[in-house]
């Protein structure tokens, strides 16, 4: 069993204030594995009472990352019993960290994911995503103007073949993020950094109406002389746990879970102008080492996006999209959390052709969390994409 001691009372000193009150000094000490017994106050950390009679004033444990508060308060033959625990206000902090983070970066907005294309060809392409924007909690928790700066380098990989008489594809994304975390706990700066690789998916995807599977000059002819064409497709991603993960950290770029995507989408060309729509469900294993052995669980997430393209020519394209997602309640230890996500996405994206066989792709996408939790951050993205 862990434990939990106060450090003895070292001489104590009265200072007076301009209010005339006492402050006293006490120490946590660290427990045998750096954990605590009775949901105590996260290790190593100070406590500072400024209070003549201690009657039910609030604190917080300090630490350079971002923690909540704790309370104390004065009971009979007891002062200083600590009644709402760090670790209780830090677990739900952590839900929100996890949750709401996860959400703002793991959404998608993706144009073209359906597009026909020739088979038995490679897709290779590198990209670099910059990333800013607000992180908002709860505001019990008094952490605010929390700020986050992110820069990702993504690469992906496609191949196209015919399966049972239908197009297919697979797709492959790994990326390697730096990201900063920065704001306020209780009124004093606080920030926490995380660089490392994400984690890694894989995507199969088959055209179930249209698009039929061609390859070459069959190919090229097929598309000059289709000007409608409705595409209906069926996609699974699943997202690995290679990411980056430490479980005794909040914040992480990895999620030391599986998560599965099944995927519908429907695409219909008129002439230069192609529509898309696709919606998703997400699935979440649970992660049953989630910060200092916690378990966490997350409810399905349901997402629909829309997107409205136009080519000029083979290769030069604009689009743009939206796209909305809600649910993914959390579940800490056993225990519903009210925490149910919204967001909204928006986003340009602009295709542009250097030759035949390579092209490069600009990109903005904006979420906005329509809770009051969440983040609203701002992405711009340059990608090249290669193919053989």
């Amino acid at each position: 069993m862990h434990t939990l001691e106060v450090a003895k009372r070292k001489q104590n000193k009265l200072k007076s204030n301009r209010f005339g009150k006492r402050e006293q000094k006490f120490k946590i000490k660290r427990g045998l594995a750096g954990n605590l017994r009775r949901g105590g106050c996260l290790t190593g950390q100070s406590f500072t009472i400024k209070s003549g009679k201690m009657n039910g004033n609030r604190f917080f444990c300090s630490n350079r990352v971002l923690r909540p508060q704790c309370i104390f308060r004065k009971t009979k033959g007891e002062v200083g019993k600590l009644m709402l625990s760090c670790r209780r206000r830090a677990l739900l902090l952590a839900v929100l960290v996890g949750s709401s983070a996860l959400f703002c970066q793991g959404q998608e907005l993706q144009p073209r994911r359906w597009s026909h294309l020739p088979m038995n060809v490679n897709f290779a392409g590198g990209g670099y995503v910059y990333t800013t924007g607000d992180i908002l909690f709860d505001p019990v928790l008094q952490i605010e103007n929390v700020e986050l700066e992110m820069h990702s380098v993504l690469f992906s990989y496609i191949r196209t073949f015919e399966v049972l008489g239908k197009s297919a594809r697979v797709d492959f994304k790994q990326g390697y993020q730096d990201a900063t975390w920065k704001g306020l706990l209780q009124g004093a700066p606080a920030s926490a950094y995380r660089s490392g690789l994400t984690d890694s998916s894989f995507r199969f995807a088959i055209n179930l109406w249209g698009a039929p599977p061609l390859k070459g000059k069959e190919f090229a002819e097929y598309r000059a002389k289709t000007d409608r064409e409705t595409i209906i497709g069926a996609a699974l991603v699943m997202q690995l746990p290679t990411g980056n993960y430490f479980d005794d950290k909040l914040l992480n770029l990895g999620t030391n879970r599986f998560t599965f995507k099944p995927q519908f989408g429907v695409v219909h060309n008129r002439g230069s102008w192609t529509t898309e729509l696709t919606t998703a469900v997400w699935f979440f294993t649970e992660n049953d080492d989630f910060w200092n052995g916690n378990r966490f669980e997350q409810a399905p997430l349901y997402t629909l996006q829309g997107h409205l393209v136009y080519t000029f020519r083979p290769g030069l394209w604009v689009g743009g999209g939206v796209a909305y997602g809600i649910g993914g309640e959390s579940t800490l230890n056993g225990a519903a959390k009210n925490d149910r996500k919204g967001n909204l996405v928006a986003g340009v994206s602009l295709g542009i052709p250097i030759s035949k066989k390579v092209g490069i792709k600009l990109t903005y996408i904006g979420f906005r969390t329509q809770e009051n939790v969440g983040g609203n951050t701002d992405n711009v993205a340059a990608a090249l994409s290669v193919l053989w």
